[in-house]
């Protein structure tokens, strides 16, 4: 979404302040402006600056609840014999934006490595290794989660750990050109 949409809360919302990670709750009642709705979740502008709220808040957006349905990931894992697509969990990862910015985390450039285990007795494991684009983002826990949450919907993966790593540190350079485009820096 690019246009901003208006909305008044109808009831109070737990979002999660923007950069600093820190949990709010919004009060019933108050004006803000989506600005983004990326990912199943909407970024919003607030008298008291830029809020995440999880996509299952569309009711006290005032919103009907197919509003996201185009951006949500079926919760439901089929049966899958053998190790998760890997691609698939790239894909997955494709699905996860900075509230700030609207380019999602792997064309931003900021996922450096995933590799999947076999765990014996234990199935799939994934582990990822991503940086922030700055370190001091506090909402680096908040998008390291959504990426765990969103690669965990992928059948055969049993369970991931996404780490936050610093070195080497990221650049614009590591924008793919798909990411550069969105974001007009070519």
């Amino acid at each position: 979404m690019s246009d901003s949409k208006e909305c008044i809360l109808t009831q109070d919302c737990p979002a999660v302040q923007i950069p600093s990670g820190d949990p709010v709750v919004l009060k019933e009642g108050s004006r803000v402006y989506i600005t983004q709705t990326l990912g199943g979740s909407f970024t919003v502008m607030t008298d008291s600056g830029l809020a995440r709220i999880e996509g299952n808040q569309t009711e006290a957006l005032g919103l009907d609840p197919s509003f996201l349905e185009n951006l949500e990931q079926s919760n439901s894992k089929e049966d899958h014999a053998g190790p998760p697509d890997e691609a698939a969990i790239w894909d997955q990862l494709r699905n996860v934006y900075d509230p700030e910015i609207p380019v999602n985390i792997v064309d931003l450039g900021l996922v450096y490595s995933l590799e999947v285990k076999d765990i014996p007795d234990k199935g799939f494991h994934s582990e990822i290794q991503m940086t922030l684009t700055a370190p001091g983002c506090g909402m680096g826990p908040a998008i390291a989660e959504d990426a765990k949450t969103k690669v965990l919907l992928v059948p055969g993966l049993k369970s991931a750990e996404v780490n936050l790593v610093w070195d080497p540190p990221w650049t614009q350079e590591m924008i793919s050109e798909a990411g550069k485009m969105t974001l007009g820096l070519i």
